[in-house]
């Protein structure tokens, strides 16, 4: 298992990685991760982020390697369905995998996604559309859809109501 930490605008994100890709990426504020910056893999899930950050990635192309149970794995899926700047309620998420009264558990399988920012589970919002629940803290997930809703309107990809 390799490891590298590196600072974001929301401060440092761990990313671990093991043979079959990327296990985890989480907001690490006071854990220094072993430094392993020579690992092609880790160095280009870097040079995603930066990318993401900067404005220049909507979508991430990392071969990802989480461990969850069978209906996480299935949550975590429907969670990278989301288009960039889009949002969901836990509610939809559980309608997508057939199981509508599985709301609860999927608010459960959203809140350990191991893959923060890559499988968007901050564009996972209440019904009542009040930001909910964020591994990562609240402001963090504010801040998410702010930079992807600002980077979507700067790109053309989506007009805002009334324009």
């Amino acid at each position: 298992m390799k490891q590298l930490q590196f600072v974001t605008p929301l401060g440092p994100l761990v990313v671990t990685a093991n043979t079959k890709g990327i296990e985890s990426i989480l907001f690490r504020d006071t854990t220094e991760a072993p430094d392993h910056s020579n690992d092609m893999l880790l160095q280009d899930c870097k040079a995603q982020f930066d990318a993401y950050f900067k404005g220049t990635l909507q979508q991430f192309d990392l071969p990802l390697a989480a461990i969850g149970t069978e209906f996480q794995q299935a949550v975590w899926q429907q969670l990278s369905q989301i288009p960039f700047a889009q949002l969901r309620s836990y509610s939809d998420i559980a309608h997508a995998l057939n199981n509508p009264k599985a709301v609860r558990a999927v608010g459960a399988a959203n809140g350990r996604n191991p893959l923060t920012i890559i499988v968007p589970c901050h564009r996972v919002i209440g019904a009542n559309g009040t930001l909910t629940g964020y591994a990562g803290g609240l402001e963090r997930k504010d801040w998410l859809l702010k930079h992807e809703q600002n980077t979507a309107q700067a790109l053309g990809l989506f007009q805002l109501e009334g324009n």
